[in-house]
């Protein structure tokens, strides 16, 4: 027995949408669009209470509207992960202890300059200060 028509055709309608849901989806992420049942559905053409009944579309609009909320309006790939934001604080706190030495270095060889010259000038009686 053959499957009817127009479940067929419903069939087909119902996988096309989804796909247009998960394209518009994957699209406005990847240009950092805020991510939004209103703008997955217009980006798409289809409706909003369409998307609702997809827990699977549903659930991703959710996480990614999650994430934009505290994120911005950066896109999921281009967001840093942990690995790379603990690289990057170890970098800066390396390069922090770096210029903290290298300025006790430039402090020591001031003092050493300063009292360098104070002593030349008290040695040949020119003392500013005497």
């Amino acid at each position: 027995m053959r499957p009817d028509p127009l479940s067929e055709a419903a069939a087909r309608r119902h996988e096309l949408t989804r796909a247009r849901a998960i394209q518009a989806l994957r699209e406005l992420d990847r240009v950092g669009t805020p991510i939004t049942f209103a703008g997955v559905a217009q980006a798409a053409g289809i409706s909003r209470s369409w998307l609702y009944t997809q827990p699977d579309i549903s659930g991703q609009i959710r996480r990614l509207r999650g994430k934009t909320d505290g994120a911005g309006a950066i896109p999921a790939g281009q967001r840093a992960t942990a690995a790379s934001l603990r690289a990057r604080l170890a970098a800066a706190l390396d390069r922090n202890r770096q210029l903290a030495d290298e300025n006790a270095r430039l402090r020591r060889r001031l003092a050493r300059a300063l009292g360098d010259q104070r002593s030349a000038l008290t040695r040949s009686g020119n003392d500013p200060e005497g």
